[in-house]
């Protein structure tokens, strides 16, 4: 990272079209000159999953550089499409997803998803490292090295993660659990302040530690 260069770190989105277009019209980022990150969550629960994929291609379309994290809700889309798990999509928020594309239930056959939709969700990364820290969906599991993380921790750990105190070499900038607010800790920063609940979508600026957010 450069002295002029600023990264912007996004929370989880969940399908809230409008508070990320207005979150992203609230935060300087210049699409020239700094970094974008998406945590991951994309899709399931809100109402507009369909139009988030598409604005976050339109972003990183016009960016230098955004980086798009993978969320457990896009692997489980991906599962539902690819035909390996039905189930989890359903009980996860899958309806509103397939409402948005106005897909049936009844199968993925007849499915209006578009290609390009698809190979971004496969397109999606599991984690970043930037100089200071480390950017993931879910979390690392405590005393596993980040090389060597399973997809399942990276995506869906929760508590062994959380509640742990453990001296990461770098300090883990993570969504998926949400708080009312951005958690702040020594080991580390978590972005999921809750957009598809009612509360905010919170984004992080670096290297300044300012959080930005907008109310639901």
């Amino acid at each position: 990272m450069t002295k002029k260069e600023k990264i912007f770190i996004v929370g989880d989105i969940h399908g809230c079209l409008g508070m990320l277009q207005r979150l992203m019209e609230k935060i300087p980022w210049r699409p020239d000159a700094d970094r974008l990150i998406f945590l991951g969550d994309y899709v399931d629960r809100g109402e507009d999953s369909r139009g988030v994929i598409e604005y976050v291609l339109e972003i990183a379309g016009t960016g230098k550089h955004v980086d798009c994290l993978m969320g457990n809700h896009e692997r489980i889309l991906l599962d539902f499409i690819e035909g390996r798990d039905v189930s989890t999509f359903f009980l996860n928020g899958g309806t509103s997803t397939l409402k948005s594309y106005r897909v049936s239930q009844q199968g993925y056959e007849n499915s209006l998803i578009p290609d390009g939709h698809i190979d971004f969700l496969r397109s999606l990364k599991p984690w970043i490292e930037l100089e200071e820290y480390y950017v993931v969906h879910a979390g690392l599991r405590p005393g596993v090295e980040v090389e060597n993380q399973s997809q399942e921790d990276l995506l869906w750990i929760r508590d062994s993660f959380i509640f742990s105190t453990y001296p990461f070499r770098k300090k883990v900038i993570f969504g998926h659990t949400p708080f009312s607010r951005p958690l702040v800790m020594e080991n580390k920063i978590g972005l999921d302040t809750g957009a598809v609940y009612g509360n905010k979508l919170t984004c992080l600026e670096l290297p300044s530690l300012k959080f930005y957010s907008v109310e639901a």
